[in-house]
């Protein structure tokens, strides 16, 4: 899952952006409006984790301009007033969620979660491919119902294949959707981590590289294609 989290309190930010990324998420962060405004539409999150009085542009306008573009970005807004006037306004400006300060750092991992999991087409709880099976939300996988030991980005590469159903997933879109803005874009993380990936999967392989497009996950109802290759 990718969220931005845009707020002023910097103190309280990088606390966010630590615990989400503990949870396994690619967090990135902006300091001011005019920052997060520029960066919620340069990449496509899932979740925005959006102050609500922020200088620069305003948390609403953020909000605003998030829900009229129509993308399926989930806001989560925070604020330091918590009257039901400020939750119903938030929440009438096209804002998903409200969560006022201060908060239980465990309700606000909870709500991403749950709005990640609406930013994206509906998946099974525990999604399957042949013998693999991949749990999200507990962040398990196992082969044959061995458990399989991945670390947080391998278990970000493998469900994104996973989820793609036989589709073809860039390095690119991997990078996008796993990494945070941090990551140099001609790093060669995403193919080493595949091939670790591949490795701790066992026999027979699951993962397919397809030359010049990236990645996919086969199984016994998910067909190879001929111009892939291990």
């Amino acid at each position: 899952m990718r969220v931005l989290v845009v707020e002023d309190e910097r103190n309280l930010a990088d606390a966010i952006v630590r615990g989400l990324r503990r949870q396994g998420m690619a967090v990135d962060v902006a300091y001011d409006g005019s920052a997060g405004h520029e960066m919620a539409f340069v990449t496509r999150y899932d979740v925005v984790v959006l102050d609500r009085d922020l200088p620069g542009v305003h948390g609403d306008q953020i909000c605003a301009d998030l829900v009229s573009s129509g993308a399926l970005t989930r806001v989560l807004m925070l604020t330091a007033s918590g009257t039901v006037a400020d939750r119903v306004e938030g929440l009438q400006l096209g804002a998903d969620d409200y969560l006022p300060k201060p908060f239980a750092f465990t309700e606000l991992v909870a709500r991403v979660q749950a709005l990640g999991r609406r930013a994206t087409p509906p998946a099974p709880p525990v999604l399957a491919v042949g013998n693999l099976t991949v749990d999200p939300a507990r962040r398990v996988a196992a082969r044959a119902g061995v458990p399989v030991d991945l670390t947080r980005k391998e278990f970000g590469v493998l469900e994104e294949l996973v989820k793609a159903r036989g589709a073809v997933v860039s390095s690119e879109e991997l990078l996008e959707r796993v990494w945070d803005a941090n990551t140099d874009p001609f790093t060669t993380t995403v193919r080493v981590t595949v091939m670790t990936l591949r490795r701790k999967l066992g026999d027979p392989p699951l993962i397919e590289t397809v030359v010049g497009a990236g990645y996919r996950v086969t199984g016994p109802e998910l067909p190879a294609g001929a111009e892939a290759h291990r």
